[in-house]
């Protein structure tokens, strides 16, 4: 027995037998979590991170004990999961396994239990989501194969988005793409929305079905959603996580001719166009630099124009894109900021406020850049709107709604 797992066996004590494991596999890492089912303790977390990449990295938070950080050189999904169990030891048994899935299609719109035909429906999603959907199907065969006798339950990004009104999902194509093909705006980062809404709603004070918001998750993905008591309006997302706001590696949404030119006077197949918007575009593309918001940021001091650029074009749509999203409300009483970017970058989230004080927004420069728990109101106390950061939990808000479908089938 090893070190680690020996500090793990020790560590979980008389909680080992209401565990739940909680996997949350994106594009280009691979968030987890260990928790205490009756109360929804944290035990343990971490991140897989810049997955692919020579850098990338496993990073695991033990409470009570240490962190470890190990490197998982040019690591995918499953190679983060098998280091995430060397790690949780031989005896880990968890009373359930819960995991993110970013498209649902028209087959889900709530919570399910992993069986055979879940993951066949998930891996026909995956034509939607080509980042995601396979790697969570990854994370979810990993899990199999070292619980086979634990149930799985799958949580779905697209179920939060199932409250948008036709004149919101629907494209101005012909009826007969929506009825043969499902052509319709989905919206992503629903686990994502649905925890951030609530958690602001408590830190206002206020109940969530009297709050018009719009929430700006922001990571190597981005999203924005226009959300009244709860449910989502709109959001900038649609038939894939492709669409929207400028991201890490993806284009968001653009003149669909230039793909139409790209074929004819490029040549480049479908596969190609595929692969420039999905992992050669976004912040990446437009800097030529690198995907990672951090990166660009240092670079930008130092005057670099590709990260100057991406910085400004990735401000300036989030702004326009928050701004349209408000017509949706009926008032607009907070905006908040969430996700790696969302969280922890001041610069980004002074640069979108300046561009959206034609809307009374102000924020107070002082709060901006001391933000603590990642729960802080940043707005001033003359700004129309209240501005907060608020940290997602998307780990806790897929535990919880896997535990109460346990639940239900448990008392059967």
């Amino acid at each position: 027995m090893g070190e680690q797992t020996i500090i793990m066996t020790k560590f979980y004590g008389s909680n080992r037998d209401n565990l739940g494991l909680i996997i949350n596999a994106g594009s280009s890492s691979l968030k987890f979590a260990v928790i205490d089912m009756t109360n929804s303790e944290f035990l343990l977390d971490g991140i897989g991170e810049r997955l692919f990449e020579a850098d990338a990295t496993l990073n695991i938070t033990i409470r009570g004990a240490k962190k470890t950080k190990q490197t998982i050189k040019y690591g995918s999904h499953k190679d983060a999961i098998s280091a995430l169990l060397d790690v949780l030891g031989y005896d880990f048994n968890p009373v359930l396994v819960a995991h993110r899935v970013v498209h649902g299609g028209e087959y889900f719109r709530d919570a399910m239990k992993v069986d055979a035909d879940v993951k066949e429906k998930i891996k026909a999603c995956s034509i939607l989501a080509p980042l995601h959907n396979p790697a969570n199907l990854a994370g979810i065969e990993a899990a199999e194969h070292s619980f086979a006798n634990t149930p799985q339950y799958v949580i779905f990004d697209t179920a939060f988005h199932s409250t948008l009104p036709p004149e919101a999902y629907r494209y101005a194509l012909p009826q007969s793409l929506y009825e043969q093909y499902s052509i319709r705006r989905y919206g992503f980062h629903g686990t994502s929305h649905h925890y951030v809404s609530g958690k602001t709603a408590v830190l206002m004070q206020r109940p969530l079905s009297t709050i018009n918001m719009v929430v700006a998750h922001l990571g190597n993905g981005c999203s924005a959603t226009a959300i009244a008591g709860g449910k989502s309006l709109d959001t900038t997302m649609g038939f894939t996580p492709l669409d929207g706001l400028v991201m890490g590696t993806r284009s968001g949404s653009l003149d669909p001719s230039i793909l139409l030119f790209l074929e004819k006077e490029a040549g480049m197949s479908s596969s190609d166009l595929d692969d420039l918007l999905n992992k050669k575009s976004g912040l990446l593309g437009l800097s030529e630099l690198s995907n990672d918001m951090r990166t660009l940021e240092e670079y930008a001091l130092e005057g670099h124009k590709g990260a100057i650029l991406a910085i400004e074009v990735f401000c300036f749509r989030l702004a326009k894109s928050i701004a349209g999203l408000m017509i949706s409300l009926p008032s607009f009483d907070a905006l908040v900021f969430t996700g790696g970017i969302g969280e922890n970058s001041e610069v980004i989230r002074h640069k979108v406020c300046e561009k959206l004080k034609v809307l009374g927004l102000q924020i107070d420069t002082h709060l901006n850049v001391s933000v603590k728990d990642k729960a802080d109101k940043i707005s001033s106390s003359c700004s129309k709107t209240e501005v907060w950061v608020v940290g997602t939990d998307e780990e806790l808000q897929i535990a919880q709604q896997a535990y109460a479908l346990f639940g239900q089938e448990t008392s059967l």
